[in-house]
Formats: C-alpha cells, structure tokens, sequence
C-alpha cells in the first residue's frame, strides 16, 4: 500500500493559506491541474460528506468526499470516490501548521491507497509530482499573487 508523505514552508501566515485550501470546491482556482470543479446537489463546500466533481485539463473526471474539516486545527480529510486511474481505497490528509520563524505556514499532505503492483510506482509519482509538489508550487504562486494586490 503506497504511502505518500510531502511538505514544505509556504511564505504567508497560515490563515491566508487556510483561507485558500479549506474550499473543498476551490481548487479548480489555483491547481494547475484541475479545469472545473463542482459541489454534487449544490451542498456547502466545507459540509462533511459532500462531494466534488471536477475535471482535469486533461479530460478526465474524478469525485472526491470531504471526510473531516477542522477549522481550530486547520486540516482536512477527503477520499476519492471515482477516478479512470487504477487507484483504490485513496485517503489524504491535509494539514496546516504556523512556522513562527517568519510567520509562514508549514503544510503537511499525505495519502495512502492501494493499486496494483505493476501501477504502483507510476501511480506513486503521479500522485506525489502532478498532484502534491505541483500543488505546492501552484499554492505559492496564489497566495503571492493575492498578497500583491493587497493595499
């Protein structure tokens, strides 16, 4: 079973970056990854148990359930639901945490799931590089941008 651990310092207070990634349904705003994205039968996007459509700028479809939401510690959980890739039983966590040296906010995203053994490393990568690293990258980008156009 592949356990995917990543992190790194984002340079902004937690809350700007929480502000950001506690929308269930915003990441379709700042990952480069995912087009569209949608909250099924029109719940709130921060409602345990609702669920995500999006699409990826690739054409394919996914569906994803927020699991936990925790505004106090600043994390959530959600599972993957439907994907065309051969990943199963997919959970990931998020968590942010302050780094007081400088105000930053260091972000902790892991997921474990099961696949079959010849997808393992590819599936392993995907996950870690076009999702997670690239995310990362992509959270940067935003919060910097939206700090610019701050009075």
């Amino acid at each position: 079973m592949p356990h995917i651990v990543k992190s790194t310092i984002l340079d902004a207070p937690t809350d700007a970056a929480w502000s950001v990634l506690r929308d269930f349904n915003g990441h379709d705003r700042w990952h480069p990854a995912v087009a569209t994205s949608m909250i099924e039968r029109a719940q709130p996007s921060d409602k345990i148990g609702c669920v995500r459509r999006f699409k990826l700028k690739d054409g394919s479809e996914l569906r994803e359930q927020l699991l936990a939401l925790s505004d106090l510690e600043q994390s959530f959980s959600y599972c993957l639901l439907d994907t065309p890739v051969p990943m199963f039983n997919y959970v990931a966590h998020v968590r942010l945490l302050p780094v007081t040296d400088g105000d930053r906010t260091f972000w902790h995203w892991e997921s474990r799931f099961t696949t079959r053994p010849e997808d393992k490393d590819r599936i392993t990568h995907m996950v870690a590089e076009d999702i997670y690293q690239a995310g990362f990258e992509a959270i940067r980008r935003h919060l910097k941008e939206a700090a610019s156009s701050w009075p």
